[in-house]
């Protein structure tokens, strides 16, 4: 891709960085392969030729170091294939340009040296970091591993039965060989050994042997960190913590609450509860199980939310191509919970997450991918107000946004119910049967307590006795 004078201009005079290379002119075969293949296997990057500690020299010879760059390119193992350089006159001199691309789908050597870029320098790959990027490029995958001294007695088989069940064409089958045919268990000295993806699906104790395959699910009660907090950490099979983290979703989103026409409680979460939870199943189809000192965290906040996955996008995916990519680390474990009804086998739903963020009035998701994990951060596009629209006889309605609180109290969905039925003109007062006819499946005394909860935060002012009581807000009176 071509680039702007003045674009160059700009990064010679940065200097060589981790995805800057500025090299001589008489830059020898090696330190230019080398080059290459310690940009390949990070995140890519420019090599331009022709300058000297910083100062545009240019090359004479520009033909044969093209040449050059594309046989070293040609010579790593697996071979690499890239554009052709670009030649730029700048000053009236002559410089290469070469672009290394990101998000390449191998990892890289040249004569056996694995190489990464290292601030501005070529270093080797050390061993625990090769493996780590070989399963991050899909060289070789942790889920298909032999989950190490499990044994098939290790699995939950009234589980794995109840998948087996939902699968059509498959009837003839035994389960067992339908988890081998899945990629859940390995054939090694003619025994059935189960695999990560196996004990992670189906095992009966998964986090016994993949330690920090969990979701760490938190509500803070501020816009940041605090000592004011719920926390659940989520263990079991990936199909269970997906439900419970939607049951976690479901108790602690907070809701705006508004009656219909017809006295009918309608209420919306905080943020739109598909969204949320495409985001909790991408996550725990997709991170990179490999990482046991870092798990899935679910953090909420005030005005804010955050889904932290370990490991960065796999293979070539980008965050510049992440809604048209389709890529997966982890593809047993996708197809499985596509099987079960989790997810869609051939999309991320990154699009169907942005349109109902944005159809709630918020803006597009936040994507940021690091070395250290990717994390997706959902903002409240609003403040907690109360609004007034009209109803469908043209009346004025009052929709109340009250997300868990009210002046500055904490409330719940009934409550937030009640404070609602008593902002509209019509309503003046309420009582225990108004409440129990819009909460028909709470006990009445669960509601009565509500009610006197809200006299106990001053917010209510209980009138009248025993069966001719009511309650009006406590500013009215």
């Amino acid at each position: 891709m071509s680039i702007s004078e003045v674009d160059l201009k700009k990064i010679i005079k940065q200097g060589t960085s981790e995805q800057i290379a500025l090299l001589p002119s008489d830059v020898p075969s090696s330190d230019l392969t080398d080059t290459i293949v310690a940009m390949a296997n990070c995140s890519g990057g420019k090599i331009i030729v022709g300058i000297k500690n910083q100062a545009i020299i240019g090359v004479t010879n520009a033909g044969s170091l093209c040449n050059q760059i594309i046989d070293g390119a040609l010579s790593l193992s697996p071979t690499l294939i890239m554009s052709m350089p670009t030649t730029t006159i700048i000053n009236s001199k002559k410089l290469i340009v070469a672009d290394i691309p990101k998000g390449l789908p191998h990892v890289y050597s040249h004569q056996g040296r694995y190489l990464q870029r290292n601030g501005t320098e070529n270093t080797p790959i050390l061993p625990n970091d090769l493996r780590r990027l070989m399963m991050q490029r899909c060289e070789f995958s942790f889920e298909a591993e032999i989950a190490h001294n499990s044994t098939l007695d290790d699995i939950d088989w009234q589980q794995a039965e109840q998948y087996a069940k939902r699968l059509t064409g498959m009837s003839q089958a035994t389960t067992q060989d339908i988890l081998y045919q899945r990629g859940c268990l390995v054939k090694q000295d003619k025994k059935f050994i189960p695999t990560h993806a196996g004990i992670l699906l189906f095992g009966k104790s998964p986090q016994q042997f993949i330690r920090s395959s969990e979701i760490t699910a938190v509500r803070f009660a501020g816009e940041s960190m605090s000592d004011t907090f719920n926390r659940q950490d989520i263990t079991g099979t990936l199909a269970e913590q997906i439900q419970r983290a939607e049951t976690f979703l479901i108790d602690h989103l907070r809701k705006s609450v508004r009656l219909n026409d017809k006295m009918q409680r309608e209420e919306d979460y905080e943020f739109p509860m598909q969204a949320v939870r495409e985001l909790v199943v991408n996550a725990v189809a997709h991170r990179d199980y490999s990482i046991q000192g870092d798990n899935i965290r679910l953090f909420m906040y005030s005005n804010h939310m955050e889904i932290h996955s370990p490991g960065s996008l796999p293979g070539p995916m980008t965050i510049e191509n992440l809604k048209e990519e389709r890529f997966s680390r982890n593809p047993i474990i996708v197809q499985i919970l596509s099987d079960m009804g989790f997810i869609e086998r051939l999309g991320y739903g990154v699009d169907r997450v942005i349109e109902l963020m944005q159809s709630q009035g918020h803006d597009a998701p936040a994507f940021n991918n690091s070395s250290h994990g990717f994390k997706v951060t959902l903002t409240k596009n609003h403040t907690d107000t109360k609004t007034v629209s009209a109803g469908h006889d043209n009346s004025p309605q009052e929709i109340l946004h009250f997300n868990g609180e009210y002046e500055g109290q904490e409330i719940n969905s009934r409550q937030e119910a009640a404070l609602v039925y008593l902002h509209k003109q019509a309503n003046s007062r309420i009582t225990n049967s108004n409440l129990k006819s819009m909460f028909p499946e709470v006990h009445p005394e669960t509601i009565r307590r509500d009610l006197v909860d809200l006299v106990n935060k001053d917010i209510l002012k209980k009138m009248g006795q025993k069966r001719g009581s009511y309650y009006i807000l406590a500013n009215d009176d």
